[in-house]
């Protein structure tokens, strides 16, 4: 297969090229410039670098190279949106046919005018089943009684904030709420959790939509998430099973044992 990839920010583009081109297709990327690193150039067989507001030029970039599939994969800051971006014609167009300009309404319409276009967005996991959180304890720790009680509460908060497409994750502690993620990320959510906890544990629960399309804007966790963690004292990650994507899983994981932080698949 020829592969197209439209490369965000972070290491979810680097894994995907890895993985593709070790199963033998060719990885054709579409950068975004003012998120993927630069680093992806020598990860991927060609790349074309496109603003987030180039809808028309990313295009052009996949049928110049006969792309018809592509993986959507990286971070895109969604305040990129409110950031004094000059959308090109095609773009603008997609804009003015939204309602609400959430995740799943601006990434839908994209899907649907790529595939207007002639290219189909695949699942973004569809090459990493095996980096995909399991069910159970994937750390050696497993969650004590106070932790499984602020995880089953958090999944309720969570369960209603992702309803809304607000965001992914929130941070509970003795089954209060402190904090819920926006537009800034889950890692600052964590951090401004750690503002108001006195030291008291955490407990992070972070899971995908009640309809989540694994095309885009799955749950992801890396290593820093750990870090961040570590540094507020929240010793609970709760995440879906099957949903959600553990960027460098090896490293993840012996960051976590070693803060004896319990990673939990439900």
């Amino acid at each position: 297969m020829r592969l197209g990839l439209i490369a965000g920010g972070g290491r979810f583009p680097f894994l995907v090229a890895e993985s593709s081109r070790q199963q033998g297709h060719e990885v054709i990327a579409v950068a975004i410039r003012e998120e993927a690193d630069p680093a992806i150039e020598q990860a991927v067989d060609a790349c074309t670098w496109v603003s987030l507001s180039e809808l028309s030029k990313l295009i052009k970039a996949f049928r110049s190279q006969d792309v018809s599939q592509a993986v959507m994969a990286g971070r895109v800051q969604h305040k990129q949106i409110f950031s004094g971006l000059r959308p090109d014609w095609s773009l603008l167009k997609l804009l003015n046919t939204i309602r609400t300009k959430n995740t799943d309404s601006l990434l839908g319409a994209v899907a649907e005018f790529l595939a207007g276009e002639g290219i189909e967005l695949l699942d973004s996991t569809a090459f990493l089943t095996p980096f995909l959180a399991k069910p159970g304890s994937n750390t050696k720790r497993e969650p004590s009684t106070k932790e499984l009680a602020d995880i089953e509460y958090g999944r309720e908060v969570a369960g209603a904030l992702t309803g809304f497409d607000i965001g992914q994750s929130v941070v509970i502690c003795e089954r209060a709420c402190v904090a819920v993620e926006a537009m800034e990320g889950t890692d600052a959510a964590i951090v401004r959790a750690g503002e108001f906890s006195n030291g008291r544990p955490l407990t992070v629960v972070k899971r995908a939509k009640p309809n989540q399309d694994m095309r885009f804007d799955v749950p992801v966790i890396g290593p820093t998430t750990i870090t961040k963690m570590a540094s507020v004292n929240a010793t609970a990650l709760a995440v879906e099973a099957g949903k959600t994507l553990l960027l460098d899983r090896d490293e993840l994981l012996a960051a976590a044992n070693e803060a004896r932080i319990t990673l939990w698949g439900f």
